[in-house]
């Protein structure tokens, strides 16, 4: 049995500190540096003239904060199931901006978007938390219908991969970097949530699903391992 997001939350709760430093963004994501650069590039490449973003899952701030140094007037929408991870979110981003914040805690599953409404979403170590197909679609079509017009979705996750043998080779390669970041204890306690809480999707599955649900214009950022970043342009 998977976590529940009750105790998805717990954990978050009690995590905040680790999902708060904007130069190395989350160490047991492989390149997160990299990500969190490339994804806010991305976005204000895509839409340099946006005025909103929807911040899915947005932990303690770190794409928002990113995605403020290029863009410095958005009004932010964060969501987040953890209380903490959203007021640390809060601290540091009204720090930096003038626009308009707003926290939502909760399930994206179930917290209801309004058509049109954004410019830009980012979801960032999130969807990796969906279970179901139909989650999947229900959660991508969400997003695509509170975009507006030319706005863009900007993803980076946990991914799976659908042959067996090339999984398993990209789970190894994974093992040994968090080996190699502190010690094979935090590779155990990794693998451990992971098992617990995510149920990741492969990228193509992904990409293929963005289509579906009405993105024509699909970019894949960057992949390493067990990593991806990608994104999608509502026309």
């Amino acid at each position: 049995m998977k976590s529940t997001p009750e105790q998805i939350q717990q954990r978050f709760d009690r995590e905040v500190e680790r999902f708060s430093n904007l130069e190395t963004g989350q160490s047991a994501t492989i390149d997160a540096p990299l990500v969190l650069e490339l994804i806010s590039g991305a976005a204000a490449a895509a839409n340099p003239k946006a005025g909103s973003l929807l911040d899915v899952g947005c932990g303690a701030g770190n794409y928002t904060l990113k995605l403020l140094r290029k863009l410095p007037q958005l009004d932010v929408t964060l969501v987040d199931l953890s209380r903490p991870m959203l007021d640390r979110a809060v601290q540091r981003i009204e720090k930096v901006t003038h626009g308009r914040i707003s926290a939502m805690q909760g399930d994206i599953r179930e917290i209801p978007l309004a058509a049109s409404s954004y410019d830009i979403i980012v979801a960032a170590a999130v969807l990796h938390h969906l279970r179901s197909d139909a989650e999947w679609e229900s959660v991508l079509s969400k997003f695509h219908s509170c975009l507006r017009p030319g706005g863009s979705i900007w993803i980076s996750d946990l991914i799976q991969h659908d042959v067996s043998p090339v999984q398993a080779m990209m789970w190894e390669r994974y093992g040994q970097y968090l080996s190699q970041l502190k010690d094979p204890a935090y590779r155990d306690a990794v693998f451990e949530y992971i098992g617990k809480e995510d149920s990741p999707r492969s990228i193509l599955f992904q990409v293929d699903l963005l289509r579906s649900v009405g993105f024509r214009r699909v970019e894949i950022l960057h992949k390493n391992s067990v990593f991806a970043a990608f994104g999608a342009v509502k026309d």
